[in-house]
């Protein structure tokens, strides 16, 4: 028939085996149709069940969609856009209402009720320390606190100064733009920051919520960006990374080698690490209510003892470190997409965004980034690493280091960056409420 243009065979071909060969994340395209297929007919029929496994399903297909759409964007993949729509966009969603009830309760069901998102921080805490080399472990945790000193410091004056120009008055931006930036997060930092407010200022704890979120979500974004560039600045600039590494050693070839080296994976071990890591987080929470000192930050420092002590069989500590390989790997951005679901609201980044306020908020974290920046050379730290440790800071607790490292693929430092945010954030809770009962 005339005007019938047929594709030739081989183009015809050609197109079918890019389709079959395309994979989103790691999994063949085709195949990930249909495994979206099923998960959304199970939402929409409400029979997607509301525990670990719906949860897992729901989490897990929106962050490997998320993460790979992130990582092949252009602009995007530079600035750490794999974390970002893993967070942005499950919370847009949210927003416009394009999750069903059953997809949320799946949510909520994986990360409030079977609290995935501090079994995935202790098996990076756990296992980014025992796998750790002893002498970069010791001198990073002494060292850190002086670029988180001074990156508080600079990011306090930097972000009154910018409000200043702006009009803004000192003791406004302090303390409800600055302290919740940098206090921590939403439930260790926000919650308890704004039981202080109420009780001082005498106003409903939830206008106050809802006056302070907002700074502490977009000051984890720009952290999160401002990670994606410095990763990008870290291929240019090999000399100012340790890839990973915090301090500079005299070892630090062998380090690399030794992080590097391919060692078999035992799957018993593994199970074993995921125990042990387990109860390290169990074990903080049992002494937590003796010592007054959260859980997390517990299980840090016992790890960090344990390693330092040199009491587990280093196949054991490979164990739990395969497990923490795992988990960051295949699991991150699952758990972000969770984040953007259940913690970052995406109403209170919409009410918040003038550009007064957003830049504000951007000094504030650039003002402590290259503060760490600068003064992690002079401290014999790599500048990279220490620069993103002190972006921890403004962090929204675990939930914003995992962001924040996974943009600069540095998970690494995981704990560092969870002592800059808990300690740092705890800081800043007491310093803000104990100020504004001497000004108001």
């Amino acid at each position: 028939m005339q005007g019938t243009i047929n594709m030739p065979k081989s183009e015809n071909n050609n197109f079918i085996s890019k389709f079959v060969n395309y994979k989103i994340g790691v999994t063949p395209l085709p195949i990930f149709i249909v495994l979206v297929a099923i998960i959304y007919f199970a939402s929409v029929t409400k029979k997607l069940p509301a525990d670990m496994i719906g949860g897992f399903a729901i989490i897990i297909v929106l962050g490997t969609f998320f993460g790979d759409l992130g990582s092949k964007l252009p602009v995007l993949k530079n600035i750490g856009g794999a974390a970002i729509l893993s967070i942005i966009i499950p919370s847009m969603m949210v927003y416009f209402k394009l999750l069903n009830t059953t997809s949320m309760k799946a949510i909520t069901g994986i990360m409030k009720n079977s609290n995935f998102l501090y079994l995935y921080i202790s098996c990076l805490v756990v296992g980014s320390i025992l796998g750790m080399n002893r002498k970069v472990l010791i001198k990073g945790f002494v060292r850190m606190f002086v670029p988180l000193v001074v990156g508080t410091i600079m990011a306090i004056a930097g972000g009154m100064l910018v409000g200043l120009l702006f009009g803004y008055k000192p003791g406004y931006t302090f303390f409800y733009i600055v302290a919740p930036i940098l206090d921590g997060g939403i439930g260790e930092g926000i919650l308890p920051l704004t039981m202080g407010y109420s009780d001082i200022l005498h106003q409903p704890q939830s206008l106050l919520i809802a006056k302070l979120v907002p700074a502490a979500v977009l000051g984890n974004i720009v952290a999160i960006v401002s990670a994606g560039v410095l990763k990008r600045y870290a291929e240019k600039r090999p000399d100012l990374t340790g890839n990973g590494l915090l301090v500079k050693t005299k070892e630090d070839n062998e380090i690399l080698a030794e992080q590097k080296a391919e060692k078999p994976v035992d799957f018993k071990l593994m199970g074993s690490g995921l125990l042990i890591a387990c109860t390290f987080y169990v074990f903080g929470l049992l002494t937590s209510p003796l010592i007054g000192i959260p859980a997390p930050i517990i299980m840090i420092f016992t790890a960090a003892i344990v390693k330092y002590l040199n009491v587990i069989p280093p196949e054991t500590e490979q164990g739990v470190h395969h497990l923490y390989k795992f988990v960051s790997s295949s699991l991150t951005y699952p758990l972000l997409v969770g984040i953007g679901v259940l913690y970052t609201p995406f109403s209170d980044l919409v009410r918040a965004i003038t550009p007064a306020y957003i830049i504000i908020c951007i000094s504030i974290v650039l003002s402590m980034m290259a503060s760490g920046f600068f003064i992690g050379k002079y401290i014999n730290m790599y500048p990279i690493e220490s620069s993103l440790v002190t972006a921890c800071h403004s962090g929204l607790g675990g939930t914003g280091d995992v962001a924040i490292l996974s943009s600069a693929n540095r998970m690494e430092l995981m704990p560092f960056s969870q002592i800059s945010t808990r300690i740092g954030g705890a800081s800043m809770v007491v310093i803000a409420t104990l100020l504004l009962k001497m000004f108001s």
